[in-house]
């Protein structure tokens, strides 16, 4: 069976891809796994992490023929709000229960679950039942995101090593330029920030 070895994220295809694959949440987010195209293609998807999909993204098939991925509408709840201070309210519950939770422009959508729609109408959202693809804010726990699923088999170690270390240095030294100035300065934040405004002119 052919394999499909690499993931092109948010692929623009400029010619027909070989087939597509319908795909919910769940079976976005695999590292190895027997698929089937709508239109028959049977392959493998062999990765080496699993990458989390998402609705426009490419397989590529070791002869270099793509599938497209297409995000399943699922049975969602929208949740909306009074206001955005109360959508965020609401959105804090939802992360503080670990619930995967899509962020939209005014609204919040999770899988149907009649126990949180209770609590977040207890809350005073409102809710509304809608078929949807579901697409999640990736947490924590994801893999460090969709960008290294971009064209994975040839960028992802050198880019993994290079963001990592960058980050980890400004993030040392946000933290020792910030404890410097505390530790030597016993002003309030607001009397700090203007002091430490007029050193650096």
């Amino acid at each position: 069976m052919i394999r499909a070895t690499q993931v092109r994220g948010q692929h623009r295809f400029t010619e027909a891809p070989a087939d597509t694959v319908v795909l919910d949440f769940d079976d976005r987010h695999r590292r190895r796994m027997a698929m089937t195209g709508t239109r028959g293609l049977e392959f493998l998807l062999d990765l080496e992490h699993a990458v989390a999909l998402r609705g426009g993204d490419a397989l590529v098939l070791e002869d270099g023929r793509l599938i497209e991925v297409v995000a399943a509408p699922e049975p969602l709840l929208e949740i909306r709000g009074r206001d955005p201070h109360h959508l965020v309210r609401v959105g804090w519950h939802l992360g503080n229960r670990h619930l995967p939770t899509q962020i939209m422009a005014k609204a919040l959508r999770i899988r149907r679950d009649h126990v949180i729609e209770a609590m977040v109408k207890g809350l005073g959202a409102r809710v509304i039942e809608i078929e949807a693809p579901f697409d999640p804010e990736g947490g924590a726990y994801a893999d460090a995101g969709h960008a290294h699923g971009n064209d994975h088999a040839h960028h992802d170690h050198d880019h993994h090593h290079h963001d990592h270390g960058h980050h980890h240095g400004s993030h040392d030294h946000g933290h020792e330029h910030h404890h410097h100035h505390d530790e030597h300065c016993d002003h309030p934040d607001h009397h700090h920030g203007h002091k430490h405004a007029h050193d650096h002119e």
